[in-house]
């Protein structure tokens, strides 16, 4: 995509089977990479479309310059927020994009670079894991400006730090240095600056060693309990039904096992 894109997408090798990792890099450093309508939609569209690459493994997510993202474009809300047919669609379309991320087959990873409150956060929240560099800031700060969050936060942060953290993180509008986001479990790691895109790259080439059909068939499982609410007996019932028609109808279940007897690399193909 040109340079001047709100959004550029990057398909980057991971192996030497043609796997890929898709990075999506928010790109409008200069006002610390808004989530706006139109911004949100184009996002939408490109998690279909890496998707459904069958050569993309992991799908990840940044920013350009010093945010990953500061949330919503504060300037077009002065009249986004008075239009009482928009502003409740424009919230329901960015539910609809940011639920979807837990929908896709594959996983999809934050690459926290630097700020990320507000809708930034939301993102955040909304991926499989987060992988912060060591300039990250990570908070809510929707109350220091008059708002609130509207685009998950109020319900995500606390399934995943706990009420009492979440309360205090929303209530105070401060920001997680990247040691506080891990001891939270905000993040999965922390990592230099300049070893940001190595992570997600490292870490879509341990992916792309499993199959896809498993991993989708895995994440739709741990998902299940965090989007839809399933209980714990539920959640075990549904654990079997999908390992058991996995093992029993996929190619990829006894290629695993063949592989590990005649100690050679798996070949899966998703199927």
């Amino acid at each position: 995509m040109p340079e001047n894109d709100r959004l550029l997408v990057e398909r980057i090798p991971v192996d030497d089977r043609g796997s890929s990792l898709g990075l999506v890099t928010l790109n409008r450093p200069a006002e610390m990479n808004p989530l706006d309508w139109d911004t949100g939609l184009e996002l939408g569209r490109i998690f279909d479309e890496l998707s459904a690459d069958p050569m993309v493994r992991v799908v990840a997510i940044t920013g350009a310059g010093k945010a990953f993202s500061a949330g919503g474009d504060m300037k077009k809300y002065q009249v986004l927020q008075r239009d009482t047919v928009d502003f409740p669609q424009f919230l329901e379309d960015l539910h609809r994009i940011f639920a979807r991320i837990s929908q896709q087959p594959k996983p999809f990873v934050a690459l926290v670079n630097g700020i990320a409150v507000a809708g930034g956060i939301e993102l955040m929240l909304s991926c499989d894991l987060a992988i912060a560099s060591a300039s990250a800031k990570i908070g809510d700060a929707h109350l220091p400006f008059g708002q609130m969050g509207g685009g998950g936060v109020l319900t995500l942060l606390p399934r995943a730090v706990g009420p009492a953290r979440a309360r205090e993180l929303i209530f105070s509008g401060r920001l997680l240095t990247p040691e506080e986001a891990l001891d939270w479990g905000l993040v999965s790691k922390v990592v230099a600056d300049d070893q940001l895109r190595a992570a997600g790259i490292e870490f879509a080439a341990e992916v792309a060693k499993k199959s896809p059909l498993a991993v989708a068939n895995a994440k739709s499982v741990l998902n299940a309990a965090l989007w839809d609410g399933t209980g714990v007996h539920q959640g075990l019932r549904l654990e079997r039904e999908v390992t058991a028609r996995y093992c029993l109808t996929s190619e990829d279940a006894p290629e695993g096992l063949e592989a590990f007897a005649g100690k050679r690399r798996p070949q899966f193909t998703g199927r």
